[in-house]
């Protein structure tokens, strides 16, 4: 069994979570949703929701590909 790598898992976290979120903006930009907009109209508003989701989405991913690499080097060791 392997220890986990708080390096590793903080590394990949921020990757997917940046990434998520800049996926997020660019959705927002292509849709016409400009986040930083002057006052809290609808379009920023939904351009913000597009950056949460997009960051959350892109930390469950990441988490999500952790995981199957940590069950592939389950695997590798008990062969």
């Amino acid at each position: 069994m392997t220890t986990p790598n708080p390096f590793m898992e903080g590394i990949s976290d921020a990757v997917g979570f940046v990434g998520g979120a800049l996926t997020g903006y660019w959705a927002g930009q292509w849709l016409g949703l400009n986040i930083f907009s002057a006052g809290y109209d609808n379009a920023s508003i939904g351009g913000i929701l597009l950056v949460g989701l997009g960051g959350g989405a892109g930390l469950h991913l990441a988490r999500y590909w952790r995981s199957k690499q940590k069950a592939k080097d389950a695997d590798t060791d008990a062969s």
